[in-house]
């Protein structure tokens, strides 16, 4: 039996054959989210491993122990990866796997993980792209200050040349850091991820020594290359404008661009941080913690900027009573939601309009940097079949619409040169536990069944009529 799904859009279709032979299509993971695993082999706990026994921190109290067990079908999902014709595969490495409480020597079985990982996508023409840190920290290193302490910025650059040490040969794309926004400001700030935590001096501290990691990596990762390598750092960005054009938005505007995005950005690509967020800070007693030569570290040159889109929001400076400031007198800056547009199943506004922006205004100010879009993706309410096929068309038309607009932004200018699908798997979704499903695969996680979903197929179909630069039904086969 074999069935259709609705195509793409014409236009979708017309943009998205624009794109080049040689664009990258891929899918990403993360260890915590789906390697399970959780104390073998000499693996120690992670913060996460940690915050998910904090009642309540976690939907239904859920855990990374076991996920979608990927740690003991790492095969097997590596030959989907391919079955689905993707040429990438961008996974993290699971710093507390690897480094046991985040010192010493590397851990010989850890290591060899993620050593038969790198031959398996090898053997099977997957490009591997590497994420050395996304969220795991060692719990032990928490416990000596974490984040906010300028010692674990140190203690990643030691990790990091381990894992080079053994997968270097092999791997040319390396990213030292994903999302620094999430780890450091809703883990230590908001409190919604691990640790926990909630003082904006130390998420001020924490994006500082993660900026500090990831130069320190990269210095390292540069002077021990074999060969030429592919460095970059993955953000969390979006487009963030007034809701109205009352000054007071505009100024709310001008705060939610520095504290959410120039604050990551700036650093890394320009070598300073920008003098109206550190005036911003000012106000809440709250200074970065920058010593001598930390810029010109965090500075070092990388070779392509990662780019995590989801959604887009308005910012206001008035609350909810119409007041401009807080009972301390501080200006508010709250986000709102557009209005108007579809939703995912999370209730986040669909707006790959803005993902065009986005990449625009990227290119713009930060020029000569290249591309990728290291993660884009929705979340929906699935609904298998009695064999456990998900017919998701509200996900495949998310992917078509994104990717149209990524081929848009290239078609003005942005040297945009891949684009990654979150997720390979539905999986661990953090604070969200496994309520969320984000994956191009289904997972049953009661029998670990694997099934594409539509959207799997009509990425595979699609990333075979752009490298072929053939066809442009962008339908796809139900496939066996």
């Amino acid at each position: 039996m074999t069935t259709t799904a609705p195509p793409a859009t014409a236009r979708h279709d017309a943009l998205i054959d624009r794109l080049p032979p040689d664009f990258r299509f891929g899918a990403a993971t993360s260890a915590y989210q789906i390697e399970g695993a959780a104390a073998e082999d000499g693996r120690t706990a992670s913060i996460w491993d940690t915050f998910c026994r904090v009642p309540g921190a976690v939907h239904n109290g859920d855990t990374g122990d076991t996920a979608c067990d990927h740690y003991h079908r790492m095969p097997e999902d590596v030959a989907l990866l391919a079955a689905l014709g993707l040429d990438t595969y961008r996974f993290s490495v699971s710093w507390p796997r690897v480094q046991p409480g985040g010192r010493g020597p590397a851990n010989p079985a850890g290591l060899g993980f993620y050593d038969r990982l790198v031959d398996e996508l090898l053997a099977r023409g997957v490009t591997p792209w590497l994420t050395l840190y996304h969220w795991d920290l060692p719990q032990e290193l928490q416990d000596a200050g974490g984040w906010p302490a300028r010692d674990t910025a140190h203690r990643f650059a030691d990790y990091a040349e381990l894992v080079h040490d053994r997968l270097g040969d092999r791997v040319t794309h390396w990213t030292t850091l994903n999302e620094p926004f999430c780890a450091a400001i809703l883990g230590h700030v908001e409190g919604v991820h691990a640790p926990g935590g909630r003082s904006l001096a130390d998420g001020v501290r924490a994006v500082h020594h993660l900026h500090l990691a990831h130069g320190l990596a990269v210095r390292r990762l540069r002077a021990a290359a074999r060969r030429p390598l592919d460095l970059a750092v993955s953000h969390l960005l979006g487009t963030s404008g007034p809701a109205t054009d009352s000054a007071a938005d505009r100024e709310a505007a001008r705060r939610a661009d520095a504290f959410g995005f120039r604050f990551y950005l700036d650093p890394i690509l320009r070598g300073r941080y920008p003098q109206d967020l550190v005036d911003d800070l000012a106000e809440y007693g709250v200074e970065i913690p920058v010593r001598d030569g930390d810029l010109e570290t965090i500075a070092a040159p990388i070779d392509t900027l990662g780019v995590n889109y989801y959604r887009s929001m308005r910012t206001s400076g008035t609350d909810e009573h119409g007041a401009t400031a807080d009972a301390d007198g501080r200006p508010v800056t709250r986000n709102l939601p557009h209005g108007g547009l579809p939703v995912t199943g999370l209730g986040w506004e669909v707006m790959p309009h803005d993902l065009t922006a986005l990449l625009l205004r990227l290119s713009h100010d930060y020029p000569g940097t290249p591309m990728v879009v290291t993660e884009n993706g929705a979340a929906y309410d699935d609904h298998p079949d009695a064999h456990g096929f998900v017919d998701d068309t509200d996900r495949t038309a998310y992917l078509a619409a994104h990717l149209a607009a990524v081929a848009e932004a290239r078609a003005h200018g942005a040297d945009v040169r891949g684009y990654f699908a979150w997720s390979l798997l539905d999986n661990f979704e953090w604070a969200g536990g496994y309520a969320a499903r984000f994956g191009l695969v289904r997972v049953d996680y009661a029998t670990q069944t694997r099934t594409p979903k539509r959207s799997a197929l009509w990425l595979r179909d699609t990333a075979h009529r752009v490298r072929t630069a053939g066809g442009a039904s962008g339908r796809v086969g139900r496939g066996t």
